[in-house]
């Protein structure tokens, strides 16, 4: 029986309906998130792998309360946070679930989230829980997000949460926002999943970015599937703020621990961005030089929007594109306000290889 025959009907009739495509090696990647290329660099795989089978052990087995917590995890997470300047860490699931982790704890009876209106689609839903309180802020809109602040002046607690670089529109949080969560002794959330290895003098993303001087109050959390190219994600604030989300955070205390070959391979991509940050650093520059260049489009990061705004003909570009070789994103409502392609600008590919896109989709929609 076709319960959901009608929505689906919708979905089609609106080109907002979506499959699954299984990857192909013959099409160059602009569109996935591995920014760096470290998923297709096999020495990271082959290290990980012999160390890996040197251990008793190949699965993390248990939630990381539950003998689930490996020395690969400590490891990670010391790392982290002496890379990133913050006291504690803690490694989990994925992005999506530290998302609904930092929300569904940190905002309690009383409290009041300020959120800025283009936040992640994880954050996003975690607001839905009946125990969270919200206000969504104009898009790094600051006068904004201070009439709000002043508006709910009398909450018990207050807590911002914005990006680091926005997932879509490939744009910078604004450096104000961390004087004033300072100035408003609010805890701030910044979601580093498309800006942690990418921006900022260690490429750390945009703490690292401003040179911010990490506080109590900050928390910083990231993903460790795009440009650490491995899988899963990780929280960085106070120890005290990492023992709470520790004992009240449901996909830290209920959720088996990340993968040990996940969290070791993130380790050693880590490592090696690094050992190689001024080298990376060179090569992103040159990929927001060709972008400038040849689509008139500047960029603080590896992210290229391109407003397309119509959702039946963003995916005829997309699959122009495809059949030229190249994969490129074709967003569409409600995941973006207009419908956009959203091009990557990854060190997996070459320069060479991203002009000939640049060139041929300027093109296509001329």
């Amino acid at each position: 029986m076709n319960y959901y025959e009608n929505e689906i009907k919708a979905l089609k009739k609106s080109n907002r309906f979506r499959t699954r495509e299984v990857v192909s090696d013959d099409v160059l990647d602009f569109a996935s998130n591995d920014y760096l290329g470290l998923a297709h660099k096999k020495e990271l795989h082959t290290s990980t792998s012999q160390e890996l089978e040197k251990l008793s052990i190949h699965s993390a087995k248990a939630s990381m309360l539950v003998n689930g917590y490996h020395q690969i995890h400590k490891d990670f997470e010391e790392l982290m946070s002496e890379a990133n300047g913050f006291e504690d860490c803690v490694v989990m699931g994925s992005g999506f679930n530290a998302n609904i982790a930092l929300i569904e704890s940190l905002v309690r009876k009383g409290d009041m989230l300020f959120m800025d209106e283009l936040y992640h689609a994880s954050g996003v839903l975690a607001t839905n829980l009946e125990s969270v309180s919200v206000v969504f802020f104009k898009h790094n809109d600051i006068d904004d997000l201070k009439k709000l602040l002043k508006h709910h002046s009398n909450v018990k607690r207050k807590i911002i949460a914005v990006e680091g670089i926005y997932s879509m529109d490939g744009d910078l949080c604004d450096e104000e926002v961390f004087k004033i969560a300072n100035d408003e002794d609010a805890l701030l959330i910044v979601d580093e999943a498309h800006s942690s290895g990418v921006i900022g003098d260690n490429l750390m993303g945009v703490f690292d970015y401003y040179n911010i001087d990490i506080k109590p109050n900050h928390i910083k959390m990231g993903t460790l599937g795009k440009a650490y190219g491995s899988f899963g994600a990780f929280i960085l604030a106070s120890n005290h703020i990492i023992e709470y989300l520790i004992n009240r955070a449901k996909p830290i205390v209920y959720a088996t621990a990340l993968s040990l070959y996940d969290t070791l391979l993130a380790k050693k991509s880590i490592e090696y961005i690094l050992n190689s940050k001024e080298i990376i650093k060179d090569e992103i520059k040159l990929r927001q030089m060709i972008v400038e260049r040849e689509l008139g489009i500047k960029i603080d990061g590896l992210i290229v929007p391109i407003s397309i705004g119509d959702n039946k003909r963003v995916i005829e570009i997309k699959d122009e594109l495809l059949r030229c070789g190249f994969s490129v994103g074709g967003i569409r409502q409600p995941t973006v306000k207009q419908a956009i392609i959203r091009l990557i600008a990854r060190l997996g590919q070459s320069e060479i290889e991203l002009i000939e896109l640049c060139k041929k989709l300027a093109r296509i929609i001329k």
